[in-house]
């Protein structure tokens, strides 16, 4: 069979209506907020033009901005501790238990419901003892007061409640990744490795843990760039409070934008979300390269 050549022209036409829809959807959207992020503007009266003032101010004079950014980092980071348990848990599962792929199914339902019921489910499982909130109740019922807090209020609690929903919502997606990834390594890999000695967690040392740093790639970024735009949960649970307590950059831009009625004000926000994103997603992209020429 002779092998087709196929113009570049023929390419572009297939290529294009994409490439525009693409275009259209994600970089003008980033253009016009990057422009609007230049005004004073409410969103609905008369822009004014400002400059760079919006981005300097949230930069140098707003003492709620840089707290978002730090809460945004560290949902970020606490989305990605799940990760390695993942992984571990994908390699036993894939090992040892039969029909595994029903018991990873069970771990992905939360990932398919809806966010408002998650969060709604998870406000009623923080509420107060006197409200019937099941965690306080049981700790109550163990004899254990001491620990009892109202989760969702409490300004020094109140994000590590949603670190832990948002862990618990994802673990499962997370999970079949890695599940993933491990099954499609050929059993011939780990049969030449059991010849060469080298078997159980030794074998997943020098087969399981190289091939896989791909799929890990994959997850740590999706997990990464997810939680630093993380909005809806947040927003369903506590709206950012108590007192901005649980304000990302994301619910801050919102609030700002329309809420307050800060349009401009809250475009110069989302510029700074776009930035921020893609600054870690190079960096950690950089990072997989070296340990993945480091491990081939």
């Amino acid at each position: 069979m002779n092998v087709l050549k196929v113009r570049a022209g023929t390419i572009a036409v297939f290529v294009l209506p994409c490439l525009l829809l693409y275009v259209c959807m994600v970089f003008v959207p980033i253009l016009v907020s990057i422009y609007s992020g230049l005004l004073d503007w409410n969103g609905i009266s008369d822009a004014k033009f400002v400059g760079f003032a919006n981005y300097q101010k949230f930069l140098t004079d707003d003492p709620l901005f840089w707290p978002s950014v730090k809460r945004t980092i560290m949902f970020a980071v606490f989305s990605m501790i799940e990760i390695p348990v993942c992984l571990l848990i994908a390699i036993l599962l894939n090992r040892y238990v039969r029909k595994a792929n029903t018991l990873v199914t069970m771990y992905f339902l939360p990932v398919i419901l809806s966010v408002v019921i998650i969060g709604q489910l998870w406000k009623t499982i923080y509420n107060p003892a006197s409200m019937g909130g099941m965690l306080n109740g049981v700790l109550t019922a163990l004899g254990l007061d001491s620990w009892t807090h109202n989760w969702l209020t409490e300004p020094d609690i109140a994000m590590y409640s949603l670190y832990f929903v948002s862990l618990w919502q994802y673990f499962g997606y997370h999970l079949l990744i890695q599940f993933t990834g491990v099954q499609n390594i050929p059993n011939e890999l780990y049969e030449a490795a059991k010849i060469d000695g080298a078997e159980g967690f030794k074998a997943d040392r020098y087969v399981t843990l190289p091939l896989v740093v791909p799929i890990f790639k994959i997850s740590i970024v999706l997990a990464f760039i997810g939680s630093l735009q993380s909005f809806d949960l947040i927003w369903v649970m506590t709206g950012g409070g108590p007192a901005h307590a649980t304000d990302t950059v994301a619910t801050y831009m919102y609030g700002m934008s329309f809420l307050s009625m800060k349009y401009g004000y809250g475009s110069a926000l989302a510029s700074f979300l776009v930035v921020f994103c893609l600054v870690f997603t190079v960096v950690i992209n950089f990072v997989f390269k070296r340990i993945e020429n480091k491990v081939n």
